[in-house]
């Protein structure tokens, strides 16, 4: 597998897709970030492209409501999933949400790794393990980041994060991990790494999405 680096700063906001069927072609290699309202997707997506506006971020849980595309290159993307968790909204949203999500984790081809991050401090709860039991049916590649790891001194960080890998060490074929800061920085080469890694794969489909 040849792996060419991939700059991270060209990312470029594609379109907003309400459900599977509005998402764009489904060809090439994209990436998805999940995790519960507030986990911090938009902030690690705007600090890995350098872009303070990429991702939309706001300190109201659950505004992010669409899938968002960004496009590296013609075939490699990155996708903010919607947010899910204590978004005060009504239950009938959050559940439809999530049969958007599924829909999109199970039937999406072009979708390669899901990046899942969770809050340092509150690692592992009931929307990280239904993703990643979403993930282990599908058999897709799942890289975790423990976010806002500023928030923790070291000592308890590496803890938070040995603890997580721990508990997942049955689906360490599957699912790695790592601390992660927005605001420091932290974690960002290992990120890219792994990001590069998947969006360089071979396993690029040139099949268009079924009518």
């Amino acid at each position: 597998m040849t792996q060419v680096k991939i700059n991270f700063r060209q990312a470029e906001f594609l379109t907003s897709a309400p459900t599977l069927a509005k998402c764009p072609a489904d060809r090439g290699l994209e990436v998805a970030f999940a995790g519960r309202s507030n986990a911090g997707k938009s902030s690690a997506i705007n600090t890995l492209t350098e872009n303070k506006r990429m991702a939309r971020t706001s300190k109201t849980p659950g505004r992010t409501q669409l899938i968002n595309f960004f496009t590296l290159s013609d075939s490699q993307r990155l996708v903010d999933l919607p947010g899910y968790g204590f978004a005060k909204v009504p239950l009938e949203v959050k559940e439809k949400w999530q049969r958007h999500l599924e829909e999109y984790l199970r039937e999406r081809q072009s979708l390669y790794g899901l990046i899942l991050l969770m809050d340092c401090r509150h690692p592992l709860q009931d929307f990280d393990r239904m993703m990643l039991s979403w993930a282990q049916s599908c058999n897709m590649p799942v890289h975790i980041l423990l976010t806002k790891a500023d928030k923790l001194k070291k000592g308890p960080a590496n803890n938070s994060l040995l603890k997580v890998r721990k508990e997942l060490e049955p689906m360490q074929d599957l699912v790695s991990v790592q601390l992660f800061s927005a605001l420091k920085r932290t974690g960002l080469d290992q990120l890219q790494i792994k990001l590069t890694q998947w969006l360089s794969s071979e396993a690029i489909t040139e099949t268009d999405p079924p009518e």
